[in-house]
Order: structure tokens, then sequence, then C-alpha cells
């Protein structure tokens, strides 16, 4: 979804509940600080929001959710979540980011700063999340550093924990030969993905001649 997409659903979000301000909590709360990424990071259709000030009134927005006259007539759609949705480290709230201004009507957007949405998204561990979370790492959104001290902070128990570790490990520090997951917009596809060999990162920094491919995915 491009920005001007999420401005229209933020826009629809509040004539409908009334509500001013909303919590972006899904992929698409990377608008907050990279509004201009390009499409094929952020290939879901839905915004994942919660009414900030008026929580109960969240659900109003199935008016505008999946399958609604709006999802069949723009191709996206408003999901309507709530706090428990996702699984994010201690004090998430106070790193909230602004979505730039844009045509709201003056509906404001909170997005999750990258590394919390990153942390929910290894905590959630689905293929799809998996992929996006190596995406967030190969194009320098997100560090490593920084996950694993979020990841400190965050209420899982030790497997889960020790798990989520090992995902941040592989997505910054990828073997020589990998099996390379497929581009976020092949999920549901079908499609296998390709096997190629991938140089380690402290490889191509001494070598950058050799690091040819600059695809932004």
């Amino acid at each position: 979804m491009k920005k001007q997409q999420v401005d229209h659903v933020l826009r629809a979000a509040g004539r409908i509940t009334g509500e001013r301000q909303f919590i972006i909590i899904g992929s698409q709360s990377l608008h907050g600080k990279y509004p201009d990424l390009p499409d094929e990071i952020l290939t879901s259709f839905e915004v994942d929001l919660i009414a900030s000030k008026t929580a109960d009134r969240t659900e109003w927005l199935n008016v505008i959710g999946i399958d609604s006259p709006f999802h069949e007539t723009f191709g996206y759609y408003a999901d309507p979540v709530d706090a428990s949705t996702a699984t994010l480290p201690r004090g998430w709230k106070g790193r909230l980011v602004s979505l730039p201004p844009g045509e709201t009507e003056g509906v404001k957007g909170l997005c999750l700063e990258p590394h919390d949405l990153a942390i929910a998204k290894y905590a959630a561990a689905r293929e799809k999340d998996l992929i996006f979370t190596r995406e967030l790492a190969r194009r320098g959104i997100v560090f490593e550093e920084r996950l694993l001290s979020l990841l400190d902070q965050t209420p899982v128990d030790r497997e889960v924990r020790e798990r989520m570790r090992s995902q941040i490990a592989g997505d910054f520090h990828a073997e020589k030969e990998i099996n390379v997951p497929p581009r976020l917009d092949e999920v549901g596809r079908g499609r296998k993905p390709t096997r190629t060999r991938a140089l380690e990162r402290n490889d191509s920094a001494q070598n950058p001649a050799n690091d040819s491919d600059n695809d932004t995915h």
C-alpha cells in the first residue's frame, strides 16, 4: 500500500467513528518513519488500526473492513485490532512515530517504531512475517543490536525468546549458501524459493564491487 491509501483509510475511519487518532500496528506502520518505501515491501492490503482514545469504537471499523463495499471498491481495508494483537516490547507506546501529514482530514496516525514492529513480526513468526523481517534487515531499516535489546524487554517465555534471538541472528548473519525466501509479493502464489549464493555482510563491505545486487525488493 502507498501512504496515500493509508491516509484514505484513516480519513474513512475518522468519519465512521468520530475518532481523531488511531494507532497503526501492522506492517503499514512503516509509513510513519519511511513514507516513501516501495510497494513491494508493503504488500498487505489492510491497515491494522486501534482507536487510541475510545478503544471500543475500534469495532466500528468493520464497516470499512475485509469484504466490505469499501474493500471491494478500493482493494484495501481497515482491520480493527486491539493492543493484544501484537506481542510488543515494554514501552512501545512511548516510541510511537507520527504518520507524516496527508489527506486525512485531521485524523492522526501513530505508527510503531520499526524495531518494535520487527519484534512483533518475529514473535508472530508466520512465513510472511519472517520474509518481512529479513527485508527490514537487508534494507538497513532495523539493526541487530537494537532488536536484541528490545527482545530482552518483550514478554515472551524463554523458548520463544531463544527462537526469536536465533531468527534475528539469521537475518543479519546469513550463511554463504542459503535458501533465499520468496519475495514478499510471491507469498501465497505457490512459487518455490530459489537457491543462490549470498555474500556475508563482512565480505560485501570488504569487496563492494562484488555487491551488484541493488534490488530494493
